[in-house]
C-alpha cells in the first residue's frame, strides 16, 4: 500500500531539512520525498502540520509481562500505548538497571506478538545482579557472582540488547570493580552504557565523575539518564560544564531529560533512604502518593513511614526540582528528550503520556527552544546515539515511522491525577508505513517490532 503525506512542513534534523515536501511511504519505508504528488492508495493532507520522523524515547520503563507470557497491553493503562498516542514510534526500555523480564526474551515476545511501538532494550545490570545470586542491593557482589554477571550480560548483548543500564542509586553496593567489569562487556561491540547516577543534588558532581570515568577509561559511549532529576536542584550549570569537559576530552557522552519539574520513584527505593530530607532540604510534604489508599495525598511523616513499610512499591511524585535547571538542560545542545516514563497499571507520573507533546507546547511555543531543535532532540539525536541508521530520519530508504502534529495545538493533557490521558494535536502516527494512531486513538496496537543492536 502506498501512502502520500502532502502539504506538510517536513522537519528532518538528521538530514538538516525543514521544507514543504511530500512524503511517499511504501512497503514499510520512505519511497520518495518530492514536491510532486505521486499516485497513492491513501492520501493524508498535512497542510498546517509538521511531518517529522517518529519520536524515539531513549529512556522509558517497559510494560510488565503477564502470567500468560504476553506483554501487558491494556489500551488505557499500558505504557507502550501511552508512547504511541504521543507520537513515539520507538521506545528503549530496560533502564536504571531494571528489567521487567529477561531483556532478550522480551524482544522475542515483541516480535512474536507485536507491540504498540518498536521496542529496544538495555540489559539492566541490577536485574542480572539479582539473577546471578546477589539479592542485597547494599553490598558488593562476590567474584563468582561478578563472573556470572559478565557471562549473562554478554549473552544479552549478543541477542540484541543495545547496551547496559545501571541504577547505581538503586544498588548502592555497586563498586568501581563491578562497574568496570560489567561495562567492559560492551567493549567488543562498542555498545553504550547508561546510568541513573549514584546520587543527586549536592552530591551530583562526584556521582557523575564516578560513571564518566568508567566510560572514559573503557572508551565507551555514555548516556547520563534524566539529568533534571539528578542535577535539577541548583547544580545544572556546573553539571553541564563537567559533561562538556569530558566530551571535549574525547568521551562520547550525552544526556537526556524530561520536561517536568517533579520526579517519580517508588517510596521504598533508596532515593528515600535516611538523609533524603537533608539532601533535598525539604519536608515530607514534597511527596505526593500516586496510588494506594493515599493516592493524591501529600505525605506526612506518619504516612511516609506507613507506606514505606507496608507498600514500598507505591509510586510517588516528588516536587523538589528547580524549573530553571530543567529549562537550562533543554537549552544545552547535548541533551535529548526522554520521558523516563513508568506506569504501574495506569498509575504514575504524567511524563509517560505527555513528555513529547509537552516539550512542543511548553518549550517551543513560548520560545525557549526552536521547533527544529525540539524535533532533533526527539528524533535525530537519540537515533544517532543508539546507532539506529533507518530511524529518526525521513530520507528515501528510512523506516516509514512518521508523526504528524499541529504545532499550534499540540499539548500534553496527562496530569498527576490522570497520568494516561492522551495529548492533543498529534494527528497521525505511522509505524512501518501503516497508520497506527490518529487523534489520540490507537488503530493498530501490534505493529511494533524489536529494535536490536
Amino acid at each position: 500500500m502506498k501512502t502520500l503525506i502532502k502539504n506538510g512542513l517536513l522537519i528532518d534534523p538528521a538530514n538538516r531539512v525543514q521544507a514543504k515536501l511530500n512524503l511517499l511511504l511504501e512497503d514499510g519505508r520512505v519511497a520518495q520525498v518530492t514536491r510532486q504528488e505521486p499516485p497513492a492508495d491513501q492520501v493524508i493532507d498535512a497542510a498546517g502540520r509538521v511531518v517529522a520522523p517518529g519520536f524515539i524515547d531513549i529512556h522509558m520503563h517497559e510494560d510488565p509481562v503477564g502470567p500468560g507470557g504476553r506483554i501487558e497491553n491494556a489500551e488505557d493503562t499500558a505504557i507502550f500505548n501511552c508512547m504511541l498516542r504521543m507520537g513515539v514510534t520507538t521506545a528503549i526500555g530496560g533502564q536504571c538497571g531494571i528489567n521487567q523480564y529477561d531483556p532478550a526474551d522480551y524482544l522475542d515476545l515483541v516480535d512474536r506478538f507485536g507491540a504498540a511501538v518498536n521496542v529496544g532494550m538495555l540489559a539492566g545490570e541490577a536485574f542480572f545482579r539479582e539473577r546471578c545470586g546477589h539479592g542485597d542491593k547494599y553490598t558488593p557482589v562476590t567474584e563468582a557472582e561478578l563472573a556470572a554477571m559478565e557471562r549473562e550480560l554478554a549473552r544479552a548483548l549478543d541477542r540484541g540488547c543495545l547496551g547496559i543500564s545501571y541504577g547505581i542509586r538503586y544498588s548502592p553496593g555497586i563498586d568501581r570493580r563491578e562497574l568496570e567489569r560489567t561495562a567492559a562487556v560492551c567493549r567488543s561491540s562498542d555498545k553504550l552504557i547508561a546510568a541513573h547516577l549514584r546520587s543527586d543534588a549536592g552530591e551530583i558532581m562526584d556521582a557523575a565523575r564516578e560513571f564518566l570515568d568508567v566510560g572514559r577509561d573503557l572508551g565507551l559511549p555514555v548516556q547520563v539518564s534524566h539529568i533534571g532529576s539528578m542535577a535539577g536542584f541548583g547544580q545544572m550549570e556546573a553539571f553541564l560544564r563537567l559533561v562538556d569537559e569530558y566530551h571535549m576530552n574525547g568521551l562520547r557522552v550525552s544526556c537526556d531529560c524530561y520536561p517536568y519539574y517533579a520526579f517519580s520513584t517508588a517510596l521504598g527505593s533508596t532515593t528515600y533512604d535516611d538523609g533524603w530530607l537533608e539532601r533535598y532540604q525539604c519536608g515530607y510534604d514534597v511527596i505526593e502518593l500516586s496510588q494506594g489508599k493515599y493516592k493524591g495525598r501529600r505525605c506526612t511523616k506518619e504516612i511516609f513511614d506507613e507506606v514505606r513499610r507496608d507498600d514500598p512499591e507505591c509510586l510517588t511524585v516528588c516536587y523538589v526540582m528547580k524549573d530553571s535547571d530543567v529549562d537550562l538542560a533543554f537549552s544545552h545542545p547535548n541533551v535529548m528528550l526522554a520521558s523516563d516514563g513508568i506506569m504501574n497499571y495506569g498509575q504514575g507520573h504524567p511524563r509517560a503520556a505527555g513528555s513529547f507533546p509537552r516539550l512542543l507546547a511548553e518549550f517551543v511555543r513560548p520560545g525557549k527552544i526552536s521547533l527544529y531543535d525540539a524535533v532533533a532532540r526527539m528524533t535525530a539525536m537519540p537515533a544517532e546515539k543508539l546507532r539506529l541508521g533507518r530511524k529518526g530520519r525521513l530520507n528515501v530508504g528510512a523506516d516509514a515511522d512518521v508523526v504528524i502534529f499541529d504545532p499550534e495545538r499540540v499539548a500534553d493533557r496527562a496530569t498527576f491525577e490522570q497520568p494516561t490521558l492522551p495529548p492533543a494535536g498529534i494527528d497521525c502516527v505511522f509505524l512501518g508505513g501503516c497508520l497506527a494512531a490518529r487523534d489520540g486513538k490507537i488503530l493498530r496496537g501490534d505493529l511494533g517490532r524489536s529494535v536490536r543492536g
